[in-house]
């Protein structure tokens, strides 16, 4: 058992299998849908929280973890003499890093670094990734921190999506929000770097998928050879980049992976993302 534990948030979004094998430990953000409030973690079927989602006159919102979420576990990863590396979705959408750092400030006695990464989704998790394999590694807390502050600053992830519209009823529009008006009718490309911030607009759908594309090809031009996909209801859109990518790269992704409702519910079905980052920090 590695000396550090890593710890995330449920909006990385890897696949299961993947997050147990590295032995990542979770704490989930809520889904608020009227009177009922679930845990993301919870919610497995995520083609009947879509269709639901598209025929809702009202958007479901979404919080962060409790400090008493955190402590539950912190807890027993201090108990057990480990330190601990916990690294979360961007503060500027969330407030999930806060709460963490709360709970840390209330565990005196261990030794905890809370990063906040700045992005979400795909790029978390190879942020989380590359933290992971430095633990495993018998790296110290310092030198995870800092791999996974390195693994922040390599990533970038790109996504197009359907439409601005989920993005502004649910206020986590950012600086897309001068995009608003004629915009909705357009596919706009999107980064996170703190807030989600436009890259471009295209008219249609393949056009978006080309420059998907020119994307991965521009990430492995820069040296950064692990690449991903993430989708949200687009399964055939996916296939068609894995084709491509792996005749790019000459590999298999690091994870493909659906995004799950606590950024669905603000983006919407449709979304297709890439991106990528050097495997040297995922060893």
């Amino acid at each position: 058992m590695p000396d550090v534990a890593v710890v995330t948030d449920t909006t990385h979004y890897l696949p299961a299998e993947l997050v147990a094998e590295r032995g990542v430990h979770e704490v989930s953000l809520y889904v608020n849908d009227g009177d009922r409030q679930r845990r993301e973690a919870d919610i497995c079927d995520l083609d009947a929280f879509y269709d639901d989602l598209r025929g809702s006159s009202s958007l479901p919102t979404t919080s962060q973890p409790s400090i008493g979420d955190f402590l539950a576990v912190y807890e027993p990863l201090a108990q057990q003499g480990r330190a601990i590396v916990s690294i979360h979705i961007s503060g500027a959408i969330s407030g999930t890093v806060e709460a963490a750092r709360q709970a840390a400030a209330q565990l005196e006695q261990a030794t905890i670094e809370v990063i906040d990464s700045r992005v979400a989704c795909g790029a978390l998790g190879l942020v989380v990734l590359a933290a992971g394999a430095a633990a495993a590694n018998g790296d110290d807390v310092q030198a995870v921190a800092q791999r996974a502050r390195e693994a922040a600053q390599a990533t970038r992830l790109w996504f197009a999506v359907d439409t601005l519209e989920y993005l502004r009823r649910g206020g986590r529009i950012g600086s897309a929000q001068a995009w608003l008006g004629g915009a909705l009718k357009i596919k706009p490309i999107l980064t996170l770097d703190g807030e989600i911030t436009p890259i471009e607009r295209v008219r249609t759908s393949g056009r978006a998928f080309e420059r998907m594309v020119d994307y991965m090809r521009s990430r492995r031009d820069d040296g950064a050879d692990g690449w991903v996909v993430q989708h949200i209801q687009a399964p055939d859109v996916v296939d068609r980049l894995l084709d491509i990518g792996r005749e790019l790269f000459g590999s298999e992704p690091v994870f493909v992976s659906e995004i799950g409702p606590v950024i669905g519910a603000h983006v919407g079905p449709g979304l297709v993302g890439v991106g990528g980052l050097p495997t040297a920090l995922l060893r």
